[in-house]
Parts: structure tokens; C-alpha cells; sequence
């Protein structure tokens, strides 16, 4: 891989950061320069996950340990990094999400509030 070239966790990280900042490019300066950091490690965490989901996919989620002359099975790291992986990206797109201002739902007038008033 030539040196100016992305692996492709860089790529599938670079989108995410893309698709992420879309979602969260109408906040104000101020808040949008406290979410690129958690935009970054999200994004880092999704390619992460991806990458344990394949290797779980691919092995199992459980591993054959050797503990001398016999061998235990037990869960696999993998799966183990993920649960936790998987735990903190929630928390960083909920925390994300948060930011988000709250849209305010415009009741759409119906003309009974003005018959009852008119009574």
C-alpha cells in the first residue's frame, strides 16, 4: 500500500465521519466544535466493530484455549472487545444525538380550538 493511500478501515472511517458530520452540520459553531471529537471516535468505534464482527463471523464466538495438556474453551476476545465496543459506541451516539437541537413539532390547526373559542 502506497504511503498516501487509505487502509480500509481509514476509508470506512473517513465516511462515517462524512455521513456523521452531514447529520450534525446545521448546529451552531459552538456546539459543532464539541461534537467533532466524539464524531471522530464514533466513527473510529463503528470501523472497530465492523472489523470484530467479521473476525466473530469468521472464528466463532468462542476460543480454544490451551492451559498446558488439556484446553478450555472460553469466549472469545473478540466477542469480548466487541460487547464492550459496542457498549461505549451507544453511549457516544447518544451523547451525540443529544446535541442535536430538538425540533419543535408545529401542531397543524384544525380550526377546532377557534370554533370552541367562538362559541
Amino acid at each position: 500500500m502506497a504511503s498516501n493511500e487509505l487502509s480500509p478501515k481509514e476509508t470506512m472511517i473517513k465516511k462515517e465521519v462524512a455521513r456523521l458530520n452531514k447529520i450534525f452540520k446545521e448546529l451552531d459553531k459552538n456546539r459543532k466544535t464539541s461534537v467533532d471529537g466524539l464524531i471522530q471516535e464514533a466513527a473510529f468505534m463503528r470501523a472497530t466493530l465492523h472489523d470484530l464482527k467479521q473476525d466473530i463471523n469468521e472464528n466463532g464466538v468462542l476460543d480454544n484455549m490451551q492451559q498446558g495438556e488439556y484446553s478450555i474453551l472460553r469466549e472469545s476476545p473478540a466477542l469480548k472487545s466487541y460487547n464492550s465496543t459496542i457498549q461505549r459506541y451507544t453511549t457516544v451516539m447518544k451523547e451525540l444525538f443529544a446535541m442535536l437541537p430538538k425540533e419543535v413539532i408545529k401542531k397543524e390547526d384544525d380550526g377546532f380550538e377557534n370554533f370552541v373559542q367562538n362559541k
